[in-house]
């Protein structure tokens, strides 16, 4: 998904004043500007693209800023009235239109989507609307297919486009309930619903029920890329030497994304979760169930919403990445607090709606904190001078089809993977946090877990390296795949002596070897499959199947 003009200095500093207090804050939460805007240092100025951020209690604003630039070609800076695309931030809303149409009687959560959408394959067994919702579908995400496909994010696509690539899938990912996986297309598909059942794309649906009673006058679902939208940040990615590029999308589906709003109107949609003024209790308290697997257990997703609790206080929260924009939406219901961070750049730190929580919730999250999370001191020393090669080595998630690398860099650990490093901070015995983002690794003999929360979110197991392949090696890679799940033909060459995968949206990344018969490339895993006799016949990519044509 993946290129400066200046103003005044007085005009800038005239547009980064913090708003005043609409109401005195109680005092569990501590507003320290100096300190909150330090968090934005890098994301200010007329020749960066930046941040929006919004700070509200009791459904007031108790602090807000415009972080750098909206628009690097007219120099126009970031306020906190600016529109954003919010990405995945979108769901909840999403989420709310189809549980309101449940609790008037339009439809079942419990419904087979086919009743709705006939064009889907029949996967024997029902995938209901509820299992779209809590991300439990086992569909293929329709985001990665469309670009496997050859769609490039700048292209224009359209639902068409996302229904054939979904109905052209020939396998789930995983039984319908098995497990929670993140995928677009359930969203796409509950939008898709949503038109079908009241005649009324979500953009105008969400429009009527949702941002128009909230007073949410300019919130909506961008449903047309050629609209104008005025008082819209572009969305940018780094390119090099200080350098920012154009990152903007032309996809038009909605549901899983989409929505365009600003931190001053999000204050309103939070609000709505108190005072249940639009949709009552009912709605509320729907998008707040947790969902439930086949084994009985429950995830920490609800519908729109990821439920956890963050330093031992409960969170309610969701983040979105689209092109250029980031966006963060965390809310801690105890404190009636909601923080809400729109960005207009890709390299925005994931975990810095944290970092603000710390600095207006500190206190509070130091009490809350489980005694064991404050015993941990004593061991992350024990840790940090203890013998680190013991976690280093490379670990596979088989469900995911991804690998990532743990190593030793100047005496630390730091977990990599394509294109990226992230440095490692002893969090106790065997346990590391992932400096720059919220995410906790554990570690036990030859497994790796990720945490969020507490919360189990991926498995890895360790791998053996692959050893370099000779020449003659590399050269029985080359050939022509086709995969007919998505139509399309891709090619391994060489280029200097190593292999290269070809295909449309991919470029020509090279295949880095992983572990025995696995390569790297920037948008996958790629594991080869061979017959009886050894012979390359194909290839997995994730989970999709690619045939090799004969020579």
């Amino acid at each position: 998904m993946h290129a400066s003009p200046r103003f005044t200095v007085v005009g800038l500093v005239g547009l980064m004043t913090a708003l005043p207090a609409l109401a005195a804050p109680p005092s569990a939460v501590r507003i320290q500007p100096a300190r909150i805007d330090a968090v934005f240092k890098d994301y200010s100025g007329p020749a960066t693209p930046g941040c929006a951020l919004g700070i509200s209690q009791d459904g007031k604003l108790l602090y807000s800023r415009g972080y750098g630039t909206a628009d690097l070609n007219q120099g126009t800076p970031i306020t906190p009235t600016t529109l954003f695309d919010v990405g995945s931030v979108s769901k909840q809303f999403t989420a709310a239109s189809v549980v309101l149409l449940a609790n008037e009687g339009k439809l079942a959560l419990t419904d087979d989507i086919r009743k709705y959408v006939p064009e889907l394959p029949d996967p024997g067994t029902p995938i209901t609307v509820d299992h779209l919702l809590h991300h439990t579908s086992g569909l293929r995400d329709y985001n990665d297919l469309l670009f496997l496909k050859g769609f490039h994010y700048e292209d224009v696509t359209d639902d068409d486009d996302a229904l054939e690539v979904i109905a052209r899938q020939r396998a789930l990912r995983f039984k319908p309930g098995a497990r929670f996986e993140y995928s677009n297309s359930g969203y796409f598909l509950a939008a898709l619903i949503v038109k079908r059942v009241t005649g009324q794309n979500l953009a105008a649906f969400a429009k009527e029920r949702f941002f128009q009673p909230l007073g949410m006058a300019r919130s909506h679902f961008r449903d047309d890329h050629t609209a104008v939208v005025p008082g819209r940040a572009t969305a940018y990615a780094p390119a090099g030497k200080g350098g920012f590029q154009l990152d903007m999308s032309n996809w038009n589906q909605l549901g899983d994304g989409q929505v365009q709003t600003s931190v001053t109107e999000l204050v309103k949609w939070e609000e709505n979760f108190t005072t249940a003024r639009v949709g009552g209790r009912a709605l509320i308290d729907g998008l707040q169930v947790r969902g439930t697997l086949n084994t009985g257990a429950s995830t920490s997703y609800g519908r729109g919403l990821f439920l956890d609790t963050y330093r031992g206080v409960e969170r309610v929260h969701h983040s979105g990445a689209w092109g250029g924009y980031r966006a963060a939406l965390m809310r801690f219901p105890a404190h009636h607090l909601s923080i809400a961070i729109l960005c207009n750049r890709a390299d925005m730190r994931p975990d810095i709606a944290e970092r603000v929580a710390d600095l207006v919730l500190g206190h509070v999250f130091q009490a809350a904190e489980p005694r064991d999370a404050k015993a941990a001191a004593p061991a992350t020393l024990a840790t940090a001078s203890g013998d680190l090669a013991r976690y280093a080595g490379l670990y596979y998630d088989e469900d995911a089809h991804r690998v990532v690398n743990v190593r030793q860099q100047d005496g630390k650990l730091e977990l990599a993977f394509p294109g990226r490093a992230l440095p490692l901070r002893p969090a106790g015995e065997d346990r590391f946090d992932v400096e720059g983002a919220p995410l906790t690794l554990r570690f036990a003999g030859e497994q790796m877990t990720f945490l969020r929360s507490e919360e189990i979110r991926t498995v890895f197991k360790r791998v053996q390296p692959a050893s370099s392949l000779s020449d003659a090696a590399w050269k029985q890679l080359v050939g022509t795949y086709y995969s007919p799940e998505l139509e399309v033909t891709w090619r391994i060459e060489l280029k200097d002596g190593k292999a290269v995968l070809k295909g449309r949206a991919l470029g020509s990344p090279p295949l880095v070897p992983a572990f025995a018969d696995a390569f790297n490339t920037p948008h996958g895993l790629l594991h080869l499959t061979r017959d009886a006799s050894g012979q390359v016949t194909g290839f997995g990519f994730g989970d999709l199947r690619f045939e090799r044509k004969p020579r």
